[in-house]
């Protein structure tokens, strides 16, 4: 028996098969960050810090000798409970293909979008030294934004291939808007970029970074995970778990985009320099 404590549930091989599929499907299209940063992990249940590879004074041990402590990042744990109705569980073992799992995708996406914000707004946009390039109302500017942000990268000696994070409405945009003479707008933003754009709920506005590598790193000790925490005669209570850090170890690697009308990323101190 492990932490998830799935042995004391009523529910058998096939509904795992089915739940676990379902979480997978939503995680897969609503994990933003996990497309545009580096990935460590995942490192199991017991990986609770990550190795800054830094150290701090710590006082004395003795008589002529100092003591200095290492320095690490301590793992956040995120859980999103949701419940699933018996009757469905037993629909599935009949072989019903359409059980209704819908607190379970919104708790996926709930997951998901705690992990975009974490990453993407609270870490790299707030934490990236230059100057944001506000989005204008008009989509038709939006590549000169974005060439402007490559721009800035790339006077700061920031090499690509680069990405985008698109908030959900600015995606909505970018996808359904076409340049003079037809071009699609995501087309041109890809050719600007040499990398991905992504969809990412949890984003306001959009962020530019850099893909070469090393400079943004997000460690998974429990990947995404069903867990049991009880049930009656009506419903199974279960959660989804995962434990993340992140760091964002050169700042000046993105730029941010909000819109017009948003607020400034608030400015994240570094988590290891």
């Amino acid at each position: 028996m492990n932490h998830l404590l799935r042995e004391l549930a009523p529910i058998t091989e096939r509904g795992w098969s089915e739940l676990e599929e379902e979480a997978r499907r939503q995680l897969v299209a609503s994990y933003a960050a996990r497309k545009l940063v580096d990935f460590s992990g995942p490192h199991g249940w017991q990986h609770s810090a990550t190795d800054l590879g830094r150290t701090e004074a710590a006082g004395a041990l003795g008589d002529g000798v100092e003591a200095r402590r290492r320095r690490v990042l301590p793992l956040v744990e995120a859980r999103a409970p949701f419940a699933v109705r018996r009757s469905e569980l037993e629909d599935v073992e009949r072989g019903a293909e359409d059980p209704d799992l819908d607190e379970l995708g919104q708790a996926a996406r709930r997951l998901a979008v705690a992990e975009n914000t974490a990453v993407l707004r609270d870490g790299i946009a707030a934490a990236s030294p230059h100057e944001a390039i506000a989005l204008s109302e008009s989509m038709t500017a939006c590549p000169g934004h974005v060439a402007q942000a490559v721009e800035v990268l790339l006077r700061n000696g920031i090499g690509g291939p680069y990405g985008i994070a698109l908030g959900p409405d600015v995606y909505t945009e970018v996808v359904t808007t076409t340049e003079h003479g037809g071009y699609p707008l995501f087309e041109h933003l890809r050719h600007i970029l040499d990398g991905p754009l992504v969809w990412a709920p949890g984003l306001e506005g959009a962020v530019v970074v850099s893909m070469r590598g090393g400079d943004f790193v997000l460690e998974v000790g429990q990947d995404a995970a069903i867990g049991y925490e009880g049930h009656d005669g009506d419903a199974v209570r279960l959660y989804l778990l995962e434990s993340f850090s992140f760091r964002v170890v050169t700042p000046e690697a993105a730029v941010a985009l909000p819109r017009a009308s948003a607020s400034p990323p608030r400015r994240a101190r570094r988590a290891a320099r």
